[in-house]
């Protein structure tokens, strides 16, 4: 297939209008909240060797530990849907049916199909996540095979930001394209990794204070909040009742090694 000339306003105006979607989806985890939620996510001997005080340092250390771990998330599925986008309008790619498990686009150029699965960085995996994903191009690979008699599969792992020195992986197994060789990959153009990073940026100025207004409100609340249940009567933070709260049994249940199977 030819490569259609990509409008790279079509993709500004995609932008603009799905990051709305991470900016809601974020202030949304931050207003569902709770401090005992927060409080058994997070590992209570690292704040305590943080040195930590205060009950307003301490409820601000986890909830930004909470937040950064979320953000990353939150924002992952967002390259992913400007990837399938971009790809769809130079090449008429596709994310396929649920049944190719773990791949996110697919499309043809030339007389080749490529599967791809796409995600945020280069450093993403460990070996069995890795081993993951080659069982899912193996698996892919037979259903595409079957559907494209005459094409040639490839399987590419993309990621949208970073550099890979070293594209060809397991001896050409699979291609691993990153940051602006993904981005050219998939849309023919040289400059897009550069070009997206503007569009990103609609409107985060209101976005940004309308979720520091509710950060600020969370704060005051949690502190409050921890102060009255977790701090003694002089205002020193009580870790033993903090490790109790997010690491003791539940009552009346016996030492696993000391009960029946």
């Amino acid at each position: 297939m030819t490569a259609n000339p990509l409008n790279l306003q079509d993709v500004f105006e995609y932008v603009e209008t799905h990051i709305e979607t991470f900016h809601n989806k974020k202030l949304q985890k931050l207003e569902q909240l709770t401090l005992n939620k927060l409080l058994v996510r997070k590992n209570p001997y690292l704040f305590k060797a943080k040195n930590i005080f205060t009950a307003e340092g301490l409820v601000r250390s986890i909830l930004d530990a909470f937040l950064s771990s979320q953000e990353e998330t939150l924002f992952g599925d967002f390259p992913e849907g400007v990837a399938v986008f971009v790809c769809g309008k130079v090449y008429g790619g596709v994310k396929p049916a649920s049944d190719l498990e773990g791949i996110d686009l697919i499309f043809t150029n030339d007389d080749t199909v490529f599967m791809v699965e796409i995600k945020s960085g280069p450093n993403w995996g460990n070996s069995s996540q890795i081993k993951k994903m080659l069982l899912n191009f193996e698996h892919a690979k037979r259903i595409l095979s079957s559907a494209y008699p005459g094409f040639n599969v490839f399987a590419v792992n993309g990621c949208s930001y970073g550099t890979e020195p070293n594209p060809y992986q397991r001896d050409g197994a699979y291609l691993k394209l990153c940051g602006q060789d993904f981005w050219r990959f998939i849309s023919d153009h040289d400059d897009l990794y550069t070009e997206i990073i503007e569009p990103l940026g609609y409107q985060a100025k209101q976005r940004n204070e309308q979720f520091q207004e509710e950060y600020g409100k969370i704060i005051n609340k949690f502190t409050l909040q921890f102060g009255s249940e977790y701090c003694l009567p002089d205002g020193t933070i009580d870790w033993a009742k903090l490790v109790r709260k997010i690491s003791q049994r539940r009552k009346n249940t016996p030492y696993p090694l000391e009960r029946e199977p």
